[in-house]
């Protein structure tokens, strides 16, 4: 269905793509595997025309032809759902859907009972149920994803290319995604999925290319590699999935909440009094279901958004409802959620962005000009600690592949030897040595005695690296189970309904 051939791509001095080769089947689910930064992401933006190769050939159904542009690609059959989707929130699913192919009527007008009509259509057909008239933004993560791939399928994709199609789903909505790509599959669809996890490839996949630093490594039939195997050829060494926490003794209490209540943004009830102790040297890991309130205990926790009842006290000091800068000062970092909305400035450069917290201390300022070689000195350090590629300070964050986005940030908080460390998906959109390093730099700062809240839908994270884990539902901290105790079948009970066995 589709061979790209020697496929090369330079910006600049940088080889994102060297000489690359990629043949998948009709009705075949083949996954991309690499690093962050090998140039995966940039492979799959040639064959969807938004960047131009410098040298290769595209063959689809064994005809020859060139990509100049989206409309190029859409008219070939091949569509491309994104990391970060391309929905506008405040439109409905059918507008989003239909825009850019609206179905008109007389005197050029839009034709929204037939746009609807066509998208449950569409809908049922491939078995992607959705409301058609509800806005993006009252829609789950999963369903936003659910959207993307219906806003291709009504373009006519035969070729269905996802980029990290799971980094934003809870376990059930992958479970979910691998019914509907393997449905896809079956009417003989050919889907490409960029990822990092091994599980999920192992689960989803028939074949499966590996590329390393823009170079092909190997092409293997998933079936007959092991997970292991995949990480070792994806890194070029072996990596330790064990994660190695020593005995410390648990500290006293650094962050304490207190009755907390706040609303979500359509002003409902979202967290629904929140009791919480996090002590010295101990990692706490919060579990729950999306949508039951981790984002808004995360985000009264940084100061953007109001908390309507309770306390939220640090080292016995009264900060709720205190502005963002005050409780950095304070001694709480955050790795956020969406790294591009409230991580990074994308326009700013990496090294900006690694200042963001301490532009005005005299390390990098003075009066009112900054140090800008002390500033760059500072980046350098940092991009090679942390192994944020490439290690170029003065490009655009906006430049950088999502995993390497993420490294960025977590580079900035950690950095800054914050007594607190909330972590949201700290390892969403990173591959297996990343997660390697980001699961160490978290337990060394808990080895340090400082405090870590870890929030995640990943439940093999939150079981490996949690002394206890805090369960979330409806808002509310339903159990705190010790971490040596917890097992996974206790946990999802409690994630699902509230209660334990």
């Amino acid at each position: 269905m589709l061979e790209m051939r020697n496929i090369t791509k330079r910006f600049g001095d940088f080889t994102a793509n060297d000489s690359l080769n990629l043949t998948v089947f009709k009705g075949e689910i083949h996954a991309l595997l690499g690093e962050n930064g090998a140039g995966k992401t940039t492979l799959m933006k040639i064959l969807y025309g938004l960047y131009s190769p410098c040298e290769g050939e595209i063959f689809v159904d064994n005809e020859k032809v060139n990509i100049n542009h989206t409309d190029d690609a859409i008219s070939l059959g091949i569509g491309m759902v994104h990391q970060h989707f391309m929905l506008i929130p405040t439109f409905t699913v059918t507008q989003n859907i239909i825009l850019g192919r609206e179905p008109t009527k007389s005197f050029n007008r839009i034709d929204f009972e037939k746009a609807t009509k066509q998208v449950k259509d569409i809908s049922e057909k491939y078995k992607l149920t959705i409301d058609p008239d509800v806005k993006i933004q009252d829609l789950s993560v999963g369903m936003q994803q659910r959207v993307e791939i219906l806003k291709a399928l009504y373009r006519g994709a035969e070729i269905l290319i996802l980029d990290e199609p799971t980094a934003v789903l809870t376990p059930q909505e992958v479970l979910e995604l691998e019914s509907i790509l393997r449905s896809l599959a079956a009417v003989g669809k050919s889907i490409i999925i960029i990822t990092h996890k091994l599980k999920e490839i192992k689960m989803m996949a028939n074949r499966c290319t590996i590329i390393r630093r823009g170079k092909l490594i190997d092409v293997v039939d998933v079936d007959s590699v092991t997970e292991n195997e995949l990480a070792s050829k994806m890194v070029g060494r072996h990596v330790n999935f064990c994660v190695d926490k020593k005995e410390i003794e648990e500290g006293n209490v650094v962050l304490e909440l207190k009755d907390v209540k706040a609303r979500n943004n359509r002003g409902i009830m979202a967290l629904n009094g929140i009791n919480l102790e996090i002590k010295r040297g101990e990692i706490l890991g919060i579990a729950g279901i999306d949508g039951n309130g981790q984002t808004e205990l995360v985000e009264v926790l940084n100061g953007i958004r109001e908390v309507e009842n309770g306390e939220i006290i640090v080292n016995q000091h009264l900060l709720t409802n205190s502005v963002p800068k005050k409780i950095i000062d304070s001694g709480i970092c955050f790795i956020p959620e969406d790294r591009q909305k409230r991580g990074l400035i994308l326009q700013f450069s990496l090294q900006e962005n690694l200042i963001l917290h301490d532009y005005d201390k005299p390390k990098f300022s003075k009066g009112i000009n900054l140090k800008y070689k002390d500033i760059e000195k500072h980046a350098y350090e940092l991009l090679r600690e942390f192994d944020v590629r490439p290690v170029e300070p003065k490009i655009s964050a906006s430049s950088l592949s999502g995993g390497n986005q993420q490294k960025l940030i977590i580079a900035r908080e950690i950095s800054d030897d914050p007594e607190v460390l909330i972590a949201s998906q700290p390892t969403r959109g990173l591959d297996v040595g990343a997660i390697e390093f980001v699961y160490k730099a978290l337990v060394s700062q808990r080895d340090k005695y400082k405090a870590v809240v870890l929030v995640s839908f990943e439940l093999d994270e939150i079981l490996a690296l949690s002394d206890r884990i805090a369960v979330i539902y409806e808002g509310k901290i339903v159990g705190i189970i010790d971490g040596k105790e917890a097992n996974e079948n206790d946990i999802g009970l409690m994630m699902s309904s509230g209660r334990c066995n």
